[in-house]
């Protein structure tokens, strides 16, 4: 089974970009995509709803902005579109699908580089997001949590570790949550369960030569149930061609949905 995902800063830009030509390349099974920043009713060209696809987008209220979306080769058995919590709901940050015991989810955590506000906010949904993967996990539920998390865990997932820990997607807080989110909660992180080369990144500035000299971050995961670990084959960042300031990130697993 291959799972993408992949923040798109914009799915029409992107598009223009040759996203969907790409896509339509990679024989995924399910693909997650962060930052649509649109609403269904402006998605209507066949583009957007590729063939051989189910397409599922939860947007965000506000018009241009945030937004998730899920498109699966597989029926699911069942779409959740966010997490019952209005204030999050409202920016599109959660999308859901089941398959039997597994659910694949599209998840945009928010950033908070453009100030304190939104850092408090970043921190309240961290909050409440917490209560909600343990629940999944007491239900046993096999997990795949694909997105924008936007947290840099470890100095081996950021190339300036050094000049960034003050900045928001590197503080101590944010990553002790993710060590805890590891260490006692039942989830891995996917890329890091085979080997890495060195710097690996899924995010770079926009600003100066930041993704042509790979100053980057890797915020974009893949984050499973335990028991799903052991299922890793194959892991990629994708570079080769540039669809947004975020490479999708493709993963390989040793299991397959149920029909």
């Amino acid at each position: 089974m291959r799972i993408i995902t992949a923040n798109l800063n914009g799915i029409r830009s992107a598009a223009t970009k040759g996203f969907f030509t790409w896509l339509n390349r990679q024989r995924a099974d399910v693909v997650c995509i962060q930052e649509t920043k649109a609403q269904e009713w402006q998605l209507t060209d066949p583009v957007f709803h590729p063939a051989k696809f189910e397409c599922h987008y939860h947007d965000a209220v506000k018009k241009g902005y945030s937004g998730t979306a899920l498109f699966t080769r597989h029926t699911p058995q069942k779409i959740i579109h966010g997490l019952g919590i209005d204030w999050i709901d409202q920016e599109g940050r959660y999308l859901e699908a089941q398959f039997g015991n597994l659910s694949v989810i599209s998840l945009y955590l928010p950033s908070g580089s453009s100030g304190e506000i939104r850092q408090e906010y970043k921190y309240r949904m961290m909050d409440a997001f917490l209560p909600h993967l343990q629940k999944l996990r007491a239900q046993n539920r096999s997990v795949v949590i694909c997105g924008d998390w936007n947290i840099a865990h470890t100095e081996a997932d950021i190339r300036n570790w050094r000049g960034n820990k003050k900045n928001s997607g590197f503080l101590p807080e944010e990553r002790t949550w993710l060590s805890e989110l590891f260490d006692k909660h039942g989830y891995c992180d996917a890329f890091r369960q085979l080997p890495q080369k060195e710097h690996e990144y899924t995010w770079w500035s926009q600003r100066g030569q930041a993704r042509a000299n790979n100053v980057g971050w890797r915020i974009d995961y893949q984050i499973t149930s335990d028991d799903l670990a052991e299922q890793v084959q194959r892991t990629r960042v994708y570079r080769d061609k540039m669809f947004s300031d975020h490479a999708p990130l493709i993963i390989d697993y040793d299991f397959s949905i149920e029909p």
